[in-house]
């Protein structure tokens, strides 16, 4: 009888699973204890703004996570990652036995979320009955949704939520396994015995850029210098994702690292219902201008001006009057400006002071604060673009990225808004893009047009072979303008004044004051 007890005993034991016998063990890490975040411009964006809603470039996410891990196996779950990470970057280092496994959680609790989970099966939903005003609640089978709608099946027939006009509500019994109030990533891991471990986390994620935005002052010319203006630079960062990333060690990165095109990243399931219903009134109750839609939200109000921002996340002290002369103006003096490093072929802009790049938002870190930059204002114009209808030209700042005209350091891409002085302050002058500039490249920033020095090309006569044109530059400024006007044909003889500039013909004139020159060219025809 004992015997057989004991082997009654030992066959009970062996039909028990053996992951019963070693069952998995769950650890949450909630949130990072330190986090450094490099971002890298969105590639082929040229100078288009940032896409506010989803930003296209990347950045370099480093967490540090300390988890009490237990022995044998467990699961390992970092809540609160970015939202646009790559799973397949992620690396983790600091486990004993290293990753068996790793698995983005992309499906996040919301009501979005838990129709999406609930698709195919029973909740309730409490109702308003129009005829007693009174609530009732019935139990409902979830057929379609949640994109667009969602339509369900009761007793009644198959209904759309929230179409009828009265209050409705979905109750669901319990959270679905698998739904995430927060992005995360989880790990299959095994270790021999329990410890607390200090975990890095790397990966890479979308939704992140950043571009410089320049901010150009022009001096008061001195008599016998060339004019002058200060130049400041803000490092704008933006995070499209819905995590913020608090007290962070911030960096960008300036040029085109190569990058191998990755598919469409699934964004994370969440947010709100968007419910779209039909008109429930009769067709001469409906505005002809869609009415039954909700009306538009009423915009913005203006962004309150600099000095007013003290409670900001922008790291600035407010720019302020240079006392004096109110003809000339200080550029923003920055408490903390990002430092340059170089990266290989590449620059690195590292924030000295941690900072919080907040969810939906955007960061202003000074990144560039160069003094008495020497540039000459030059107004260009190409001579196919014109006819004899007395045109405005464009005119542009140039200078050279060197020390001698008070640069000489790598300049990234970016807008850049030109301020010139008046009686009454400075005042904008106008807005232009700058691509990236290495020292000693050429810089050049298209303003706007000037009313005050035009152009008119007129043909004077043509033969087979060639046409013969005269071009009139008029200045009704009271100082003299130095004009570039490229003439992009091929020139019959030498004409005097017209140079080889990159290979085009270009006449370089300096027009007095309250004056008017003009040349006669002739062009071969083909």
């Amino acid at each position: 009888m004992t015997v057989f007890r004991l082997f009654a005993i030992l066959a009970l034991i062996l039909t028990v699973p053996v992951n019963a016998l070693t069952a998995q063990q769950l650890v949450v890490s909630d949130k990072p204890e330190d986090v450094s975040i490099t971002i890298y411009r969105a590639p082929d964006r040229g100078d288009r703004a940032i896409n506010a809603n989803w930003p296209q470039g990347y950045a370099l996410i480093t967490e540090t996570r300390t988890i009490n891990l237990p022995a044998g196996e467990a699961m390992i779950r970092f809540e609160g990652v970015s939202e646009g990470m790559f799973p397949e970057s992620a690396i983790v280092t600091g486990l004993p036995d290293g990753v068996r496994e790793k698995n983005r959680d992309a499906r996040l609790l919301s009501p979005q979320g838990l129709v999406d989970a609930y698709l195919k099966r029973r909740v309730s939903i409490t109702r308003t009955v129009k005829a007693t005003g009174k609530s009732r609640t019935q139990n409902v089978f979830i057929t379609a949704g949640p994109g667009g709608g969602v339509i369900f099946e009761s007793e009644d027939g198959f209904e759309a939520l929230r179409c009828t006009g009265l209050p409705e509500r979905m109750i669901f019994a319990k959270v679905p396994a698998g739904l995430s109030a927060k992005p995360t990533l989880s790990i299959l891991t095994t270790s021999q015995r329990a410890m607390t471990a200090t975990l890095t986390l790397t990966y890479l994620a979308s939704g992140f850029d950043w571009q410089a935005n320049y901010v150009a002052t022009v001096k008061q010319r001195k008599p016998g210098e060339r004019t002058k203006m200060d130049l400041f630079a803000w490092l704008t960062v933006a995070n499209g994702g819905n995590q913020s990333f608090e007290n962070a060690n911030m960096m960008a990165i300036a040029g085109e690292p190569n990058r191998e095109r990755r598919g469409n990243q699934a964004r994370p399931t969440g947010g709100g219902l968007e419910i779209r219903c039909w008109p429930m009134q009769r067709t001469h109750e409906v505005p002809f201008n869609m009415g039954y839609l909700l009306p538009p939200p009423p915009p913005p109000p203006p962004p309150a001006p600099m000095a007013m921002m003290a409670d900001s996340e922008v790291i600035i002290v407010t720019a302020e009057r240079r006392k004096g002369s109110v003809m000339e103006m200080a550029s923003p003096v920055a408490v903390v400006v990002a430092e340059q490093e170089d990266l290989g072929d590449l620059k690195l802009y590292r924030v000295p002071e941690r900072v919080t790049v907040n969810a939906k938002g955007q960061k202003q870190v000074a990144m560039i604060v160069q003094s008495d930059v020497s540039y000459d204002r030059i107004y260009v114009a190409n001579a196919s673009d014109y006819s004899d209808d007395n045109a405005p030209l464009s005119y542009i700042l140039r200078s050279r990225n060197d020390e001698e005209n008070g640069l000489g350091i790598p300049l990234p891409a970016g807008k850049v808004a030109v301020f010139e002085n008046s009686p009454l302050g400075p005042l904008l002058a106008g807005e232009g893009n700058l691509p990236d500039r290495a020292i000693n490249n050429e810089v050049e920033v298209v303003v706007g047009e000037s009313s005050d020095v035009r152009l008119s090309a007129t043909e004077l006569r043509r033969t087979k072979k060639r046409g013969f044109w005269r071009a009139t530059i008029a200045n009704a400024r009271n100082h003299p303008v130095d004009v570039e006007m490229e003439i992009p044909y091929e020139i019959s003889g030498k004409v005097p004044g017209v140079e080889m500039i990159d290979g085009v013909p270009t006449w370089r004139i300096t027009v007095p004051a309250n004056d008017e020159i003009s040349l006669n060219y002739t062009i071969r025809l083909r």
